[in-house]
């Protein structure tokens, strides 16, 4: 009973690393950025790295940066990659701690971005996970001697037939994502390989969520708030004008998020 009052979600929070709060033009490219698109940016999560960061020992240091932050709609939730004494001031502030995914993707600051970029990031909730069965015993060897192991079966793309409303979040683990309707403005769609949608595209795509940089997202209709592949994104205001509408891939080509019609 108490097993299912706890489930596994995957959110998608900005990654800021700590040292840049330290420098005395941060604040105003941060502005800068978040002024470009002050929608998406309202009342974002946000994880401080701390991997490297002086100072940041006192439960008091995490407050000014979570006052720095909010002054500019951002709300300051975790720290990741932080020191035994930087770990227990973030949690006396109130503050979770985040492990970073070693499988996830590299920090690079995406194309036509400030240095102050903050980043997102996929952030996995998981349930505790109860033990696992003990592995069964090996096949028994013919007379002729051992068998040829069997392939293991291909994982199947994550299906959904219905439109994707706004607020709902849609994450296919370990495999691609397809959506044979809308989604919606407000709607965040993840997997950790490709996505493909054959109805208007109105909210957040993330793929490659695990790091992959060969994914790609395809769409019928191109009318996104978000797209983004292993970690580089592009907000609707990046986007061409152009291209809205259209039938477009999305791939990531040195680094950089590409948008051409399909």
């Amino acid at each position: 009973m108490a097993a299912s009052l706890v489930q596994g979600a995957v959110f998608t929070v900005m990654v800021v690393r700590a040292g840049m709060l330290r420098d005395a033009a941060f604040e105003a490219e941060l502005a800068e950025q978040i002024s470009r698109s002050p929608r998406f940016f309202l009342n974002a999560p946000v994880v401080l790295d701390l991997r490297n960061a002086q100072a940041f020992a006192s439960a008091a240091e995490f407050a000014e940066a979570r006052e720095l932050l909010r002054r500019h709609t951002l709300m300051l939730v975790g720290i990741q990659n932080a020191l035994p004494a930087q770990a227990e001031a973030a949690a006396a502030a109130g503050l979770a701690a985040f492990a970073p995914n070693s499988t996830g993707p590299r920090r690079v600051r995406p194309a036509a971005e400030p240095m102050a970029v903050t980043e997102p990031t996929a952030v996995s909730a998981a349930p505790p996970q109860t033990a696992a069965p003990a592995p069964a015993p090996p096949a028994a060897q013919s007379a002729s001697g051992p068998q040829p192991a069997l392939d293991r079966a291909p994982v199947k793309a994550r299906l959904i037939s219905q439109p994707v409303r706004s607020g709902t979040q849609i994450y296919a683990r370990g495999t691609d994502l397809v959506v044979t309707a809308a989604v919606s403005a407000g709607a965040e769609i993840v997997a950790d390989g490709n996505i493909h949608v054959y109805g208007p595209l109105r909210g957040r795509a993330l793929a490659g969520a695990a790091g992959d940089t060969e994914a790609r997202i395809f769409c019928r209709r191109f009318e996104a708030e978000l797209v983004a592949i292993a970690g580089r994104y592009l907000v609707s205001e990046q986007m061409p004008p152009q291209q809205r509408g259209l039938a477009v891939e999305i791939a990531l080509v040195d680094d950089r998020l590409t948008i051409t019609p399909n």
